[in-house]
């Protein structure tokens, strides 16, 4: 399929002050998926439930190399998983409960599913196999074993999307929210290696098919509801050091095990997101190390430990509009979205696509307005000439390099762009991820589409660690009028798109729910 299928979808699917993107419309709770994939006759492996007590600060995990590699065992592995993938509480308001992970996702659905690929591992196995995480009892699942080990030091790690779980929502919109959860992931996955001394990059050589079969996606006997099959995103190879380059081509996996669980009893054909992962599948792309500061400026605030920083992460559903943020906390949190050969950018294989234009209204020493943060100064001078003729572009700071764009009160006009979401008005600042959109999917094929989308993700994490480190909370913002934010700014065609919302600010606690454990001293359910 052409890239143009993925353009179609991609006007198709913006949201307008008249008309939303296609979707059901209303929850039907009849069919709401289960939020657990379970292969059901695969091997379980309980990993360990208990919290490692090692200190590690949270600034840190932005410097290479700062630690010694963790040894490769079953240890180690439950404490990747356990901050990347994991639950990391319960919620509960009367006798329903939900469970919060420390990947977020939109609505709380979750469609991306993890996968292991391990070579013969003390605790875990005496051979080679490829594994499915089930998040719901922190335990591995053995789908299938390897006959040798093919891939050199260290292992793999696999991202999948079941769109149904998204789509049970948000209709024909839900691929892109599947993207972002993708770029999420990735993230967590990048500063949960960097806890433990490892480092972790896309395989960006591989194709869509390749990374399917090798994790058994293929196996259509495996998963016998068709709308739940599950969608390759990208893979990952997790190395002790610098990695050696793409891991040569695998064997076959054998004695395939486990069948995937039904996780809703009926469904709704969103036929365009079939076609628009059709045409987004990659038959892989070289890899183009991103270019930036080597390592990001020390922070000047308390020092926090990482661990706890990515397991408290939440997402806020309410701010103080009357709070304010100090300038330099802002310009700390901006200043960590910026490339370099550190986590979580190392791990990207492009350039950096995605420009911050913020939406400013409780910074103290900032004045409100329309920002502007190119995060790849090669890219301002398109900017310039594709924004607003009456913008100032008057320089705010130099690292990082923010640009104020209009001064003024913007909080109604966020709140508006945002869907009418009081979260985008009410915070300390609110923001628009540009991408430099059509050069790069023409370039490179529809597979660029996905990995935009995944950056935007990945900057998102960055933003939610960064306000939970600062003693605040981030949310992430699907919803927004999409050519109402490019009018804003005087955008137009498709040079430059926006593709994803966040907003920060002081959190407003709802009272009425509880937080419980993650993980009970044994299983959740057998």
């Amino acid at each position: 399929m052409s890239v143009d299928t993925v353009f179609l979808y991609h006007e198709r699917t913006k949201h307008h002050f008249r008309r939303y993107a296609a979707s059901l419309g209303f929850l039907d709770w009849d069919t709401q998926p289960d939020p657990f994939r379970v292969f059901d006759g695969a091997r379980p492996i309980p990993l360990a439930r208990a919290l490692s007590t090692e200190r590690f600060s949270f600034d840190d995990l932005h410097v290479p190399d700062v630690r010694s590699p963790a040894a490769l065992d079953a240890d180690s592995i439950a404490d990747f998983l356990r901050h990347s993938l994991a639950i990391s509480a319960w919620k509960a308001a009367g006798r329903t409960r939900w469970a919060l992970r420390v990947n977020p996702s939109s609505g709380n659905l979750h469609p991306t599913e993890g996968y292991l690929v391990l070579p013969e591992t003390a605790g875990i196995s005496d051979r080679p196999g490829v594994y499915h995480y089930r998040s719901d009892e922190h335990a591995l699942e053995e789908r299938a074993v390897l006959a040798e080990w093919p891939f050199g030091p260290g292992f793999l790690v696999g991202l999948s999307s079941i769109h149904w779980r998204e789509a049970w929502k948000y209709g024909e919109r839900a691929f892109r929210y599947c993207q972002h959860d993708a770029g999420h992931a990735l993230c967590a996955l990048r500063f949960a290696a960097a806890l433990l001394g490892w480092r972790l990059t896309l395989l960006a050589g591989w194709p869509s098919e390749r990374i399917g079969a090798l994790l058994g996606l293929d196996r259509g006997v495996d998963f016998p509801q068709p709308r739940e099959r599950e969608e390759p995103e990208l893979l990952a190879v997790v190395t002790p050091g610098p990695p050696g380059g793409e891991p040569a081509p695998g064997v076959p996996a054998a004695g395939w095990r486990g069948r995937a669980n039904l996780l809703s009893p009926g469904h709704v054909d969103w036929e365009v997101i079939d076609e628009v992962a059709a045409a987004s599948r990659t038959p892989g792309f070289p890899a183009v190390p991103a270019a930036g500061r080597a390592e990001p400026s020390r922070s000047g605030r308390p020092a926090r430990d990482a661990r706890e920083v990515i397991r408290t992460r939440r997402s806020a559903q309410a701010f103080d509009p009357d709070a304010t943020m100090a300038r330099d906390a802002f310009l700390r949190i901006l200043g960590r979205t910026l490339p370099g050969a550190h986590a979580p950018f190392d791990a990207l294989p492009a350039p950096p696509r995605i420009h911050l234009a913020l939406f400013v209204h409780g910074v103290r020493d900032v004045a409100p307005g329309i920002y502007l943060l190119p995060r790849d100064p090669g890219t301002l001078p398109r900017l310039r000439a594709a924004l607003r003729d009456d913008f100032r572009f008057a320089p705010v700071a130099s690292d990082p390099p923010l640009l104020l764009l209009r001064e003024g009160d913007v909080r109604d006009l966020a709140r508006t762009l945002s869907c009418m979401q009081d979260i985008a008005g009410d915070s300390f600042f609110s923001l628009g991820m540009l991408a430099d959109f059509e050069g790069p999917i023409r370039a490179e094929g529809g597979g660029a589409y996905r990995r935009l989308f995944q950056e935007a993700g990945l900057v998102g994490q960055v933003l939610y660690l960064e306000a939970e480190a600062e003693g605040v909370r981030g949310t992430g913002i699907g919803c927004y009028f999409d050519d109402p934010v490019h009018e804003v700014l005087g955008l137009s065609g498709r040079q430059f798109q926006s593709l994803y919302h966040f907003t920060v600010g002081a959190p407003v606690e709802d009272s009425r729910l509880t937080t419980l454990p993650a993980y009970g001293p044994g299983p959740r359910r057998a």
